[in-house]
């Protein structure tokens, strides 16, 4: 698989993530670990996780995994913090909270270090310089190589970056990881144009449109689908409209058109987007997860990119285009 750099960084990343958002909790141990190795097996380098997934159960079993399969060298592995089990507060991303996090989620990957730390979300209620200043501290001293965020929107994005970058020694944000995919382009509105001139490099998660670009939604919810499960239902019910129809037809003729698979063609077309350094894919069988590495042999043609792109194209109107142009 090839490598990339994340942003403007010296970090060298698989250009596919492995992303561990349902292990265990949906996924256990021996598919995990199967999971794993197909994904080292292919070349690939980054696994996401956080915190708060599976009530840090997905740490855990991380850090089983790479005390047994791979030496802790050869991956590089990026968590976040900052989200809450709190209804009356969803994320706290106060210095205390978040470097309190760190040393919790260390503990549980069995590592003193993570390659790359991510603020989980945005916190009103806590000014951004102490937020920052977490991430600040957690790279020097040691416990994270580089820091980053996720789901911030434009502004903060811009305002996070330059504030990193206005004095030297604090650490500038390395990437950005946000939710990108042919049935949500939301984030082209400012995100990418932020994140391009500040040199961050994106991560996209739900790549494959929460699954619905595999095709497997065309004819109804299976049953074994996270589309029919308690815990996904309502995650995947939004791309289940005639938009998301429209453009699941699209992808899956551009798949029948160059012999391969809606969800490759769905892949690449994230992959090879400016300004995304990884998608992050999450599977919930080995064999999809395998299914889904057969991408990295995938170039699409610059008409099907074209045609992908104006089905799916968002509505951006002023002030991304021209002042004059006011519906």
């Amino acid at each position: 698989m090839q490598q990339r750099h994340l942003g403007r960084t010296g970090l060298r990343v698989s250009r596919l993530g492995l992303g561990t958002m349902t292990w265990g909790r949906d996924v256990d141990e021996h598919e995990a670990a199967d999971q794993l190795k197909a994904f080292l097996d292919a070349g690939g380098t980054l696994v996401d996780t956080a915190d708060v997934y599976a009530d840090g159960a997905a740490e855990y079993l991380l850090g089983q995994l790479t005390e047994s399969l791979v030496p802790r060298a050869e991956l590089v592995i990026a968590t976040k913090a900052g989200s809450v089990p709190d209804r009356d507060r969803r994320f706290d991303g106060s210095r205390g909270h978040l470097l309190q996090a760190l040393d919790a989620s260390l503990n549980r990957l069995g590592t003193d270090y993570v390659d790359l730390w991510q603020v989980h979300a945005f916190d009103e209620d806590t000014p951004m310089e102490e937020t920052l200043q977490a991430l600040d501290l957690a790279v020097s001293s040691g416990r994270a190589r580089y820091a980053g965020v996720s789901n911030y929107c434009g502004w903060q994005l811009a305002k996070a970056a330059t504030w990193q970058r206005a004095v030297p020694g604090r650490t500038a944000l390395a990437g950005t990881q946000m939710e990108y995919s042919l049935l949500q382009r939301g984030i082209e509105r400012e995100v990418l144009p932020a994140a391009l001139d500040a040199g961050i490099g994106v991560l996209a998660s739900s790549p494959l449109g929460r699954g619905v670009l595999t095709g497997k939604y065309r004819h109804g919810t299976p049953p074994d689908s996270r589309g029919a499960s308690p815990s996904f239902g309502a995650f995947v019910q939004p791309y289940l409209d005639e938009r998301g129809r429209r453009i699941v037809d699209a992808v899956t003729t551009a798949a029948d058109g160059l012999a391969t698979t809606p969800m490759q063609v769905a892949l690449a077309w994230v992959r090879d987007r400016e300004g995304v350094t990884a998608p992050v894919l999450g599977a919930r069988t080995a064999s999809q997860l395998q299914a889904a590495l057969q991408v990295e042999r995938l170039i699409l043609p610059t008409e099907i990119r074209a045609a992908l792109d104006d089905i799916s194209a968002p509505v951006h109107v002023y002030p991304d285009q021209h002042w004059t142009a006011l519906y």
